[in-house]
């Protein structure tokens, strides 16, 4: 080990990813190509990856496709273009494999917004309540969860549930306005939410609905009601991509992490998206957790495996029935 990667592994604590100089000149395309043959590794991506990163993924998708891949895969390594609770996930799916992440610190503010040990706290409350988790929340209060669900299959796994069984939905407090409207099921929810999706900005995007009378306005459900209420469409990210695929609509303002149209474009070329705006003037529409990663990184983390994706025995084996039950449940929704 040379001394520059001995000093980057040292720091890998407190910068996230390996700190290492990479070579301008390098095709980085090519380099993570061969790394996969090599490692036999691959790469799964979420839909607000940058492009590039996108474009070198062996599979992109949203929270319910990427566990099903993981669940599936084959390859020794998992290279996680994504944030730490997508990893997590991955590992619990597949603890005998290798995860990797490219940066530790791409985290997640509707993961934090629910500590596992207040949370608790908090289902001790409600006895006799069943707990519905968001994905999108760590390792750790899966172990509290007895069914996961992403924004895809929420709707089937409350459906799932006894109409008698009351329900705790946690993290995402929009998520679950939006599935009480939709269910018609009474929930407790906890008071949790996604900084990107708060973000957006009713003045602005009526503003751009009238500058763009012929576009449809879709949302993704982590947005705040107001917003969803003056949506043309409301749904997960691969919903909103097949609807721009699917439907007549030319144009589409899009309320939800703009990584996704990268994907939007490649299957409608001749189609415009506007990102929706958010309330202020900064980027804020954009994740700063799913950007954290890089090419350079993503090269790094399969050049030298690391920084590696661990957890307690304990918490894999506690946490991963709530995986595999929604993975059951979706199997028999046919998603």
């Amino acid at each position: 080990m040379s001394a520059e990667l001995r000093l980057a592994t040292q720091n890998l604590p407190k910068m996230g990813y390996l700190d290492l100089e990479v070579d301008p000149t390098l095709d980085l395309v090519a380099e993570i190509n061969r790394l996969k043959k090599e490692r036999n590794a691959v790469i799964l991506a979420h839909y607000y990856q940058e492009s590039e990163i996108q474009d070198v993924a062996d599979y992109i998708g949203d929270s319910l496709g990427l566990s099903q891949q993981a669940a599936q895969t084959d390859a020794d390594i998992i290279v996680f273009a994504g944030v730490h609770f997508m990893a997590e996930t991955a590992k619990m799916l597949s603890p005998r494999k290798k995860v990797l992440l490219p940066d530790l610190k791409a985290g997640c503010s509707l993961a934090d917004s629910c500590p596992a040990p207040v949370f608790r706290k908090f289902k001790e409350k409600y006895p006799g309540h069943i707990v519905v988790s968001y994905i999108n929340c760590t390792a750790e209060l899966k172990t509290l969860t007895d069914i996961c669900c992403t924004s895809t299959n929420a709707r089937h796994i409350i459906d799932s549930i006894p109409p008698d069984q009351p329900i705790i939905f946690a993290p995402d407090v929009n998520l679950g306005r939006w599935l009480v409207k939709e269910t018609g099921r009474d929930m407790v929810l906890w008071n949790g939410s996604c900084m990107v999706h708060e973000i957006f900005s009713h003045e602005k995007i009526a503003k751009l609905r009238v500058k763009h009378p012929a576009a449809a306005f879709i949302a993704h459900p982590e947005c705040e009601s107001h917003i969803l209420d003056i949506a043309d469409h409301v749904g997960s990210t691969s919903s909103l991509l097949r609807f721009t695929r699917d439907s007549q609509y030319q144009e589409f303002i899009v309320a939800t992490e703009p990584g996704i149209i990268h994907q939007m474009q490649k299957a409608s070329p001749g189609k415009t998206f506007i990102p929706a705006p958010p309330n202020n003037a900064c980027a804020c529409n954009e994740c700063p957790h799913m950007k954290r990663n890089t090419m350079e990184k993503l090269y790094l983390c399969m050049e030298h495996e690391m920084p590696e994706i661990t957890l307690p025995d304990w918490v894999i084996e506690q946490g991963v029935a709530s995986i595999d039950r929604m993975l059951e449940i979706s199997r028999k929704a046919g998603l």
